[in-house]
Order: structure tokens, then C-alpha cells, then sequence
């Protein structure tokens, strides 16, 4: 499925133009549809266009991009501009973003994270990681993680332990990368060794968490809760 904003580019400068269009195609997020150097041609042609997201300068001839943007009917938009003195107005029109001028790819990139969390686009967050593991590069379905363990021949390593039964050696990664990188909010460290998927959580105690995965001999598999990592655990699994 193509979750890809589409997105219209608006800038009077070609330079500066051409330059937006180049950092845009490097944005995975984003399908660029149509590139416009005139406001007044772009709002002739939006009825026509089927597009997500504007991203769009402000300081223009004719029309400005805050008289272009009421326009547009409610559709999300990013200003790019080399002046401050619109950031109120800005965002009094409800804008995604306002990105001053120079601007770099990584802070666009961050203005385009914010659109696809505002759009349908971003309600369908991405289920898997990419990780080295023992057997090369390989996508891991986060759903499918029940527990994260480090491993006990080389404390670089972490093995998944997934809720089919099997495991996956991680390669040369620590608890806090992994962090990093699985959903937000559906995964706690819970020891200095041990992270867990919440949805494997059976019950816990003070000091112990009494899974909803079984072992071979048919006993749940019961992790330990140190203090250090309690309070956050706590709050997370009664969110």
C-alpha cells in the first residue's frame, strides 16, 4: 500500500525551487506531484489535483503564501521562508510547520514527520524493524516480539524471542538502540538485561512479571522487575 504524502511544491525563486524539489525527493514520505513557481497557476489547477500536503514559500508576488493557504480548505501545509516575522500568522492558519531559510534536509524531514502524524497516512504505523541478526539483515514484525533478552555467550548480542516459538540473535545492539527504534510505548526495559513487548504481560508483582508466553514444560515465563525500571513499567501498563 502507497502511504506516501503527495505533496505540491510552491516557491516564486526557481533557485530556491529547485533546491526545495531536490531535498523532497530524498524524503521517503513524500511523492512530489506537481512543482509550481506561481501561485495564481497553482490555485487554478488545485481542483483538479489530488494532493495531501503543500509545502510552499511565503514571501511571493501576487499572492502570498498565507492568502494562498486560507485557499486551500483546511489542506495541511509547510512554509519555507528566509522571514520570522510570519510565524504567528502562520500558525494561526493551523500550518504543519514553518521552516526558515537556509533550511537543511534533516529539518525538513522533521516538518514532513509532523504531516504524516497529522494525515490518515500516519494512523498506520509501520509494524516491523530492519536489524542484523546471525543470519544477516532481516525485517522483525514488532507484533511478534514477546521478549528481548541479552545474550548469554556475548553480552553485544540480544536474542528476540518471538510468540511462534522462535528466536532471533540481534546482532552487536544494545537495550537502549532497541528502545529507540521499536514502537513508542509498547515495549519496556524492565531489568538491565531484559526488555518486554507489554502486550505479553500475564500480571506482575513488586518484583517479578508473569508472562503470557509458556515454555516448553508448559510454565509461563516469568521475568524479573528491578527498581530502577519499576516506575516506568507501572505507568506504561496502565496507560
Amino acid at each position: 500500500m502507497n502511504t506516501k504524502l503527495k505533496c505540491l511544491l510552491l516557491d516564486d525563486e526557481l533557485p530556491g525551487l529547485t533546491y526545495l524539489k531536490m531535498l523532497c525527493e530524498q524524503i521517503p514520505e513524500l511523492e512530489i506531484i506537481r512543482v509550481f513557481n506561481n501561485p495564481n497557476l497553482m490555485l487554478k489547477e488545485i481542483p483538479v489535483l489530488e494532493f495531501d500536503l503543500c509545502i510552499m514559500d511565503i514571501e511571493m508576488p501576487g499572492k502570498n503564501g498565507l492568502q494562498v493557504a486560507n485557499l486551500l480548505k483546511g489542506k495541511p501545509v509547510i512554509f519555507t521562508t528566509g522571514y520570522s516575522q510570519y510565524a504567528a500568522e502562520a500558525f494561526d492558519l493551523d500550518a504543519i510547520d514553518y521552516v526558515r531559510k537556509p533550511f537543511k534536509l534533516e529539518r525538513l524531514q522533521l516538518a514532513v514527520q509532523k504531516a504524516v502524524l497529522r494525515t490518515d497516512k500516519g494512523s498506520a504505523p509501520k509494524n516491523y524493524i530492519q536489524l542484523n541478526t546471525d543470519k544477516g539483515k532481516a525485517l522483525i514484525i514488532t507484533d511478534q516480539i514477546g521478549y528481548i533478552a541479552t545474550s548469554e555467550t556475548d553480552s553485544r548480542d540480544k536474542v528476540a524471542y518471538l510468540l511462534d516459538g522462535t528466536s532471533t540473535v540481534l546482532k552487536n545492539i544494545s537495550i537502549a538502540r532497541l528502545l529507540e527504534i521499536v514502537p513508542a510505548g509498547n515495549f519496556c526495559q524492565v531489568n538491565k538485561k531484559e526488555l518486554i513487548a507489554l502486550r505479553s504481560v500475564h500480571f506482575f508483582s513488586h518484583d517479578r512479571i508473569t508472562m503470557n508466553i509458556v515454555q516448553s514444560d508448559g510454565k509461563p515465563i516469568v521475568l524479573y522487575l528491578t527498581d530502577t525500571y519499576r516506575k516506568e513499567f507501572i505507568q506504561l501498563v496502565r496507560v
